[in-house]
């Protein structure tokens, strides 16, 4: 009544095979499918003008930059504390892990470079904030990290 199971090496080794193959080729299905975000776009092209960023950093290293930005959880708020007059300027945000989510901030000529940005519409986890401007003499560059949690 019951076929007696019998062990066949050649059995064994195609089945071996046939797993392998559909191991292999899953693998191949879900990375073909993944969708992969560069940093930002342009971002070959940045490093082009990346001895014009050095100078924007090396600008900003002689105010105090650790205390230019501050998160406020409570508040829903980033507060940006520029040390000198803005006369044109830009603070980027972006999502390392989801470019779609990135946005820019134009910020204005003013000599009060006291710059709030609410937060409450940012999705939870890890944002890079670079600021860029300048003071009509000389341009600058501040970079943070920020990460929104629920």
């Amino acid at each position: 009544m019951f076929a007696t199971f019998r062990f066949h090496w050649g059995h064994a080794t195609v089945l071996t095979f046939v797993v392998f193959a559909g191991f292999i080729g899953t693998l191949v299905y879900r990375m073909s499918t993944q969708r992969i975000d560069l940093v930002r776009s342009g971002y070959y092209e940045s490093g082009v003008a990346y001895q014009q960023q050095v100078q924007r950093r090396q600008n900003a290293q002689h105010f105090n930059p650790a205390n230019a930005m501050n998160y406020s959880p409570a508040d829903h708020r980033l507060t940006i504390a520029l040390p000198t007059a803005v006369s044109r300027g830009e603070v980027l945000l972006y999502r390392p892990s989801d470019q779609r989510q990135d946005f820019k901030v134009k910020l204005p000529a003013v000599a009060n470079s006291l710059i709030k940005i609410p937060t409450d519409h940012l999705a939870p986890g890890r944002w890079r904030v670079e600021a860029t401007w300048s003071d009509g003499q000389r341009d600058y560059f501040l970079e943070e990290e920020l990460v929104i949690e629920e």
